[in-house]
């Protein structure tokens, strides 16, 4: 829900509430078994923060700003100051790098209102940030192992991509060797995976090169969500190490990158590269259960609390109506599975299954049509 009292600044309803926590779960699975933990850092810190960063000076116009106790303070506008305060919070040995460190982190930005698109372009929004903390020789293997990882999450929702390399823009921090040097680092890990990529000229973040990842919806439209921002300059603005083999202090290199990007943004272009007809693991409701009379209505009531005690999410639907129109309005509200109970299921103790396609999958125990949703649930197919 978008409100006038907040412009840019999404609310979640319910059901939008169950689809965000279910991606957001996703996430963590997925980054936990590609070796991230997670931390959460404050949503506002002083301006001495933002002027070491250089967002105070780079990025300060897209801020939202307040004084506390007489001293300025920026809300953040994204995750890595915060994540550069909790790397330097305790020393580093070169035995826990690469250190992959994620953050759901809500940001703020200030955007203009003629820019405002519904939940494409918001002024708060949850991003789903990391940073990996390396030495230089890891570079390109943890550039690799980061493309993995979003071809994993992109193929889960069957979203192809294309990459684009972005290259040093007019505002930027650093040398140009080293803008050269970092840039040649990405063209050659995404070359050595036999990726393709086109150049974009001077679209660089101020502090490093990045790989953006554009997702392709079903209807062919393209939308900027994965980047890999290769960054040697907040590290040594934060003074960060690690202790090598050597036993002498080092200086770590580090990337942000996003996968999903905005979250808002995320269920944005899946909520219509699917039309609304999320996969069954994604679909805020699973399972509807329709009654053909009243006198099905405590063996629905049986159904939909087993439903839920096996982790499936389920709604009932015994309103005084004709089934035809039960089927018509779930189907029309995108329910992957209808039970349709009526007498002969009752006494039979089954379901009949219909599908918001309009397929009817006969009579079946419940038992049987659980192992159906969870096979289809743990395997998170696309039908």
């Amino acid at each position: 829900m978008l409100r006038d009292e907040g412009p840019g600044f999404p609310f979640f309803l319910p059901k939008g509430m169950t689809l965000k926590n279910t991606l957001l779960d996703y996430w963590r699975q997925v980054h936990k078994k590609y070796g991230y933990v997670e931390i959460s850092t404050p949503i506002m810190l002083n301006r001495q923060l933002w002027e070491r960063s250089g967002h105070w000076d780079h990025y300060k116009n897209n801020m939202y700003t307040t004084v506390i106790d007489e001293v300025d303070f920026a809300v953040k506008p994204m995750n890595c100051p915060g994540g550069m305060l909790v790397y330097a919070s305790e020393p580093h040995s070169y035995k826990e790098l690469p250190l992959r460190v994620g953050e759901i982190g809500l940001v703020h930005r200030h955007e203009l209102s003629g820019a405002l698109h519904g939940l494409f372009r918001v002024r708060c929004f949850n991003q789903d940030d990391a940073h990996v903390f390396m030495t230089r020789e890891q570079m390109q293997d943890v550039i690799q192992e980061t493309v993995r990882l979003f071809d994993e999450v992109y193929s889960t929702f069957g979203l192809s991509y294309t990459i684009e390399l972005s290259t040093m823009p007019e505002d930027h921090i650093g040398t140009v060797e080293e803008w050269e040097r970092n840039q040649d680092i990405l063209k050659a890990a995404i070359t050595d995976m036999g990726k393709d990529f086109v150049i974009n000229e001077g679209d660089g973040a101020f502090y490093g090169p990045k790989l953006d990842f554009h997702l392709s919806d079903s209807l062919g439209r393209t939308w900027q969500c994965g980047t890999i921002q290769l960054d040697s300059q907040l590290p040594e603005r934060f003074e960060l190490e690690y202790t090598g083999e050597d036993g002498a202090k080092h200086r770590p290199v580090m990337i942000h990158r996003v996968v999903l990007g905005s979250i808002e943004r995320f269920i944005g272009v899946i909520t219509e590269h699917f039309a609304g007809a999320f996969p069954l693991w994604l679909s805020p409701v699973q399972v509807k259960v329709l009654t053909v009379t009243d006198r099905a209505d405590a063996y629905a009531a049986e159904l939909a609390k087993t439903l839920d005690e096996l982790g499936f999410r389920v709604e009932t639907d015994v309103r005084n109506e004709k089934i035809g129109k039960k089927i018509r309005e779930a189907t029309l509200e995108k329910v992957p599975y209808m039970l349709v109970v009526g007498d002969r299921d009752v006494e039979n103790k089954t379901v009949s299954v219909r599908t918001r396609g309009g397929e009817d999958l006969g009579a079946m125990s419940l038992e049987a049509f659980a192992a159906k949703l969870r096979e289809e649930v743990d395997s998170k197919v696309i039908l």
